[in-house]
């Protein structure tokens, strides 16, 4: 015998005008609503949360959109050119006398080597005549310009010490033909202690500079995280004094020393000696400690505060393992970008300089 057929319920058939539409309402239905409502209804509004519209009131005004955080690669070869500048058509204004600039923080880890290493790059991949001091015993201003520091290798600890010529220590960094590198080795260490007997030992760095038969546009001095006689040593020779400020509340409760500090070299032993750049560094747009401090140093030192601002980028973090700096690394990252923009700033800075002093 055949198996039974299970009964099966009959199909109704559904008219088209019954048919169900999207979220079950008929299509007809949405038609004579969208027909019968007002003109001057106003479009829905998509709800909004009160931690979104708090969060985006603390959003500095330094930061990029997040488009600009991700540009597309179009965007990104652009700015790789503009910085690495491979016709050397594009310049940055030259000062019309060397530019010394120390740059100091007696905090640890908030940007001073960075800081002087990329904009060194910058400015000498844009037509002027660079040279880094490195005066920091860990060195690391040498390891991001890819310069040999190792121990016996004449170094700025000569200079200080036994008055070698600083034309015979400085390297000039590979690939980069108007920078050079006057290295640190581990020797530099024991100088802090060595220099006390030293006759004017705060001036043995500016009597070396000063001695040089080249002529720079820009001489940067890296400094250790101290105030010892190094430090000393630098402010003496410098005429400038740039400050990198992580935006972080540790790194505002010692600049007010630094700044004693430096009133002091200037009172007693360099009166030409002025804190002339703020360079805010670190910066995380995700929380409003970092916009707190940057609105507290700008109400304080005003104008001297670059408008740019350096953001935590991980690109700049790995460029030194590479022996570069993140303008040769990674030249379309926003690390590079914002260094780039600081060094303009201060090649701008330094031309108006000039034209209020001839003025």
């Amino acid at each position: 015998m055949p198996p039974p057929v299970e009964a099966q319920a009959p199909v109704v058939p559904v008219e088209p005008s019954a048919a169900p539409g999207v979220h079950g309402v008929r299509p007809d239905a949405r038609r004579t609503a969208r027909s019968e409502s007002p003109a001057d209804t106003p479009p829905a509004v998509p709800e909004t949360f009160p931690e979104d519209a708090e969060s985006d009131a603390y959003v500095s005004r330094e930061t990029s959109s997040r488009e600009q955080d991700d540009p597309p690669l179009a965007m990104e070869a652009m700015r790789a050119v503009q910085i690495l500048n491979p016709s050397g058509e594009v310049t940055m204004p030259r000062p019309d006398r060397p530019r010394i600039m120390c740059v100091a923080n007696q905090k640890g880890g908030v940007g001073k080597t960075t800081t002087t290493v990329n904009l060194a790059v910058a400015l000498a991949l844009h037509g002027n005549r660079v040279l880094v001091v490195d005066l920091d015993p860990q060195g690391n201003a040498s390891t991001g310009l890819n310069v040999p520091h190792h121990a016996g290798v004449p170094d700025v600890y000569d200079c200080l010490i036994d008055n070698v010529p600083l034309a015979e220590v400085a390297q000039g960094v590979e690939g980069i033909p108007d920078l050079w590198c006057v290295p640190a080795t581990i020797d530099l260490a024991g100088a802090e202690i060595e220099l006390v007997s030293v006759v004017a030992r705060e001036s043995r760095l500016a009597r070396a500079i000063a001695a040089h038969p080249a002529e720079f546009d820009y001489v940067f001095i890296d400094c250790p995280p101290s105030l010892g006689l190094l430090t000393v040593n630098a402010l003496v020779a410098a005429q400038e004094v740039l400050i990198p400020i992580q935006c972080e509340y540790y790194a505002l409760e010692g600049l007010n020393q630094l700044i004693n500090n430096i009133n002091l070299v200037r009172q007693h032993l360099n009166p030409t000696l002025e804190v002339s750049t703020i360079l805010l560094t670190m910066y995380d747009r995700r929380t409003r400690l970092a916009d707190a401090v940057e609105q507290d140093v700008r109400n304080h030192f005003g104008d001297k505060v670059l408008q740019a601002v350096i953001p935590r980028n991980v690109r700049v973090s790995e460029a030194p393992s590479y022996g570069q700096s993140v303008m040769t690394y990674d030249p379309g990252s926003r690390g590079a970008t914002s260094y780039f923009e600081a060094a303009q700033e201060i090649a701008m800075r330094g031309v108006k300089e000039s034209v209020g002093r001839n003025a």
